[in-house]
């Protein structure tokens, strides 16, 4: 083996690009159950922004301890992600238990967001639930089965 071009040790921060910033940012909240860390989602639209790294392209940032996960409002009203094109096939989120996915599952439920079944991937050790974002972002909601 050849010596690695870099060394990273985790992914330090995701962001999507969505479509409708203050929607996107209500899913994610309710999602995650926090706050933005950073929210700049009030200036979107201002000329420059979307153009501006220091000012997180008129979007927002949440904390989820050791990673960071953003939402970037650049994209064209009306486009959908696909996950058959390059880049993004889907966003695994990891909680702590099979019992928490179940968990959430009742309070998407209750939401009235659509979402799979909790699946064991046996061979993997994992239980998985799957549902998309108001982008049709695939997203997985992940814990270990032991």
């Amino acid at each position: 083996m050849t010596e690695p071009l870099a060394q990273p040790r985790a992914i330090h921060h995701v962001r999507l690009t969505v479509t409708d910033i203050g929607r996107s940012k209500g899913f994610y909240r309710s999602l995650l159950g926090l706050d933005p860390a950073i929210d700049t989602s009030d200036q979107a639209g201002e000329p420059g922004v979307s153009e501006d790294p220091a000012r997180y392209y008129g979007g927002c940032v949440f904390d989820l301890g050791d990673q960071l996960l953003g939402l970037r409002p650049v994209a064209d009203a009306g486009d959908r992600f696909s996950s058959t094109r390059v880049g993004l096939d889907h966003l695994s989120l990891a909680v702590g238990s099979r019992d928490e996915l179940v968990a959430a599952a009742a309070r998407l439920d209750e939401a009235g967001v659509e979402h799979g079944e909790v699946t064991d991937l046996t061979d993997a050790g994992l239980a998985i639930l799957s549902l998309q974002d108001p982008d049709d972002i695939n997203l997985e909601l992940t814990a270990p089965l032991a």
